[in-house]
């Protein structure tokens, strides 16, 4: 029998959101071998806290994982709502320099420690199903070259993953080249 949903109170959610927040700092700084309980110290509150909301590792990366890829759905969203020609690139961009710096974004999209895609495979399918609609909405453009598909995107995504860890500047011109290499010519 399923369990009824249970609106949480007004200190637990708080507790939640700031065991997430820190979660993240912490998987993005560390990768997913950071401890549960350092998790906890820094969010201040008990080992228990945490395993009462996730009970395992892999519940609590996957509730981040879940949690930033929204976040990043959400940003994609926007942009094509409000410059649909350039929309793809902005994004790419971020998600180029962010990922220089989150090892825990790295890790997950790698498959590294803890399969996300695997325990939350809508992930997958809602992150290429919005790529997509940028990638369209630009080549409808005429901004983005028309012989790239999607697929193409994530691979040239998951490669500037591998460059994970040098300095924002070397990430920047990272991101430039493959912008101008997804660029319609002329």
């Amino acid at each position: 029998m399923a369990q009824p949903h249970r609106t949480l109170r007004a200190d637990a959610a708080r507790n939640r959101g700031r065991i997430l927040e820190v979660a993240y700092e912490t998987f993005a700084a560390e990768g997913v071998a950071a401890p549960i309980d350092e998790i906890a110290r820094r969010a201040g509150v008990g080992a228990g806290t945490v395993y009462r909301n996730f009970p395992t590792k892999e519940a609590l990366f996957t509730a981040v994982f879940e949690d930033r890829i929204a976040t990043m759905l959400d940003r994609a969203r926007a942009l094509l709502a409000t410059d649909p020609t350039d929309a793809l690139f902005l994004f790419l961009r971020e998600l180029i320099e962010v990922g220089a710096t989150d090892q825990g974004l790295v890790d997950a999209l790698a498959g590294d420690g803890i399969d996300v895609l695997s325990a939350a495979p809508k992930l997958e399918t809602d992150f290429l199903g919005v790529l997509d609609d940028l990638l369209s909405a630009a080549q409808g453009a005429g901004t983005a070259r028309p012989d790239v598909d999607v697929r193409q995107v994530k691979a040239l995504l998951a490669i500037s993953k591998s460059a994970q860890g040098y300095d924002a500047d070397v990430m920047a011109g990272v991101a430039t080249v493959i912008l101008d290499g997804l660029r319609a010519s002329g």
